[in-house]
């Protein structure tokens, strides 16, 4: 697992308009398209600055791909791009504030410590 590239994930996609209506849409597809574009791109580098070994694994495939933030969260990922993405994707269909509620009610499961989001 690779919690430097599940924030990779989340930092690029939230900061595209355009991908986060993807991601909405298809994430699956899109999850599958940014691991084959963008995955192994060096943030800050041009497009020919690449390396060859990064990918998900299948655990974060299917969170990623299922919108499971939960999880995400579980695995270490940032909870500050989580909830960040999330309101982009979702805050639309809640009332003012409903979706963060929504987010943490459906986090309030994890207790402290709070997994490691060291990367």
């Amino acid at each position: 697992m690779s919690k430097y590239l599940l924030n990779k994930f989340l930092f690029t996609v939230d900061r595209d308009p355009e991908l986060v209506e993807r991601y909405r849409a298809d994430p699956r597809g899109t999850v599958e398209w940014w691991e084959d574009t963008y995955a192994n791109r060096i943030l800050g580098c041009h497009a020919g600055e690449s390396s060859t070994w990064l990918g998900f694994d299948e655990a974060e495939r299917e969170a990623l791909g299922s919108h499971d933030y939960p999880r995400l969260f579980e695995m270490g990922a940032h909870p500050f791009l989580t909830l960040t993405l999330f309101i982009a994707m979702f805050e639309r269909d809640h009332p003012p504030m409903g979706f963060q509620t929504e987010y943490a009610r459906r986090v309030a499961h994890v207790q402290l410590p709070y997994p490691d989001i060291a990367t």
